[in-house]
């Protein structure tokens, strides 16, 4: 029973980063339908930022707070500079904009930073564990998860309640419809791409933290991963993007937990797989509409 305690801690700890990532693209994609693969650049950007914060002596509240700061200023230049100006452009163009910006960074992060690995020291309470009713839980994991629900309930709020947050989701809606009502569309994809940076920045901090090291490659495969997720629970849907990052981590532990010695360098493959399994069943997602399924 424990083990099993154990590895549900593990999943909603593994996946809230996944739901994280995976609310950040299907934010920018509700508004712009695009698919911004240059989200995992802005992830590693705010890595960076914990290296230069933590190597310059700043506290563990200032580290994080570089953090986040940076990926929200990294989101909004990047849509300010590599976006707006192909806002009306097909989405095959504002997909290879998104590929060119991830090659530009990547490469700027191997010649301006390092090509290796940095690592990343945070104080010696995140390794410690928590005992709860007999079970094991690390400082880092039940930061983790309580971040993420913060952070989940503080987005619902924020889309729900505030005339900004509503006129994203009308945005999301119809994007010509709101434009025509008066909403300035700058102002809500602006918007957009700052929510984005900012879960980047806390994913990052989540993901560096457990990690201890940031690397150019670093955003690439959680980003991979939070888009399949996205596709999981419904691109068009953010509910089902959280849902699906959840799930996604869910299946990651299962599968960690489960495969024999010899099979675990398959995982993610065993992984895709079942996520492929998913789709049959449901190919506009687990909470996407029909009309999404292109």
């Amino acid at each position: 029973m424990e083990i099993a305690l154990q590895q549900i801690v593990n999943a909603i700890s593994l996946g809230g980063t996944y739901a994280l990532l995976a609310l950040g693209l299907a934010i920018v994609y509700n508004i712009m339908g695009l698919i911004n693969f240059a989200h995992g650049e802005i992830m590693t950007l705010s890595g960076y930022a914990m290296f230069f914060a933590v190597s310059a002596g700043l506290p563990l509240p200032a580290v994080a707070a570089a953090a986040i700061v940076t990926g929200m200023v990294a989101a909004i230049a990047m849509e300010r500079i590599a976006f707006r100006p192909v806002r009306g452009a097909s989405g095959v163009t504002l997909l290879l904009t998104s590929f060119a910006v991830s090659a530009i960074l990547q490469v700027s992060f191997q010649n301006l930073v390092s090509p290796r690995p940095r690592g990343v020291p945070l104080p010696e309470v995140f390794n410690e564990m928590i005992e709860v009713g007999g079970l094991s839980i690390g400082v880092i994991q039940a930061s983790s998860i309580a971040i993420v629900i913060v952070l989940l309930v503080l987005l619902v709020v924020f889309l729900r309640r505030t005339t900004l947050g509503i006129s994203m989701r009308a945005a999301a809606q119809d994007f010509t419809v709101t434009r025509l009502m008066g909403i300035p569309a700058n102002s809500v994809v602006a918007t957009a791409f700052a929510i984005s940076g900012l879960l980047a920045g806390v994913a990052a901090v989540l993901w560096v933290a457990q990690r201890g090291t940031v690397d150019p490659l670093m955003g690439f495969t959680p980003v991979l991963k939070a888009f399949i997720a996205a596709v999981i629970g419904g691109l068009g849907s953010l509910t089902g993007a959280a849902a699906g990052g959840f799930l996604l981590g869910a299946i990651e532990v299962l599968l960690q937990a489960a495969l024999p010695s010899a099979a675990l360098p398959f995982r993610d493959a065993f992984a895709l797989l079942l996520v492929i399994g998913v789709l049959l069943v449901r190919p506009q997602g687990l909470l996407g509409r029909r009309s999404e399924r292109a």
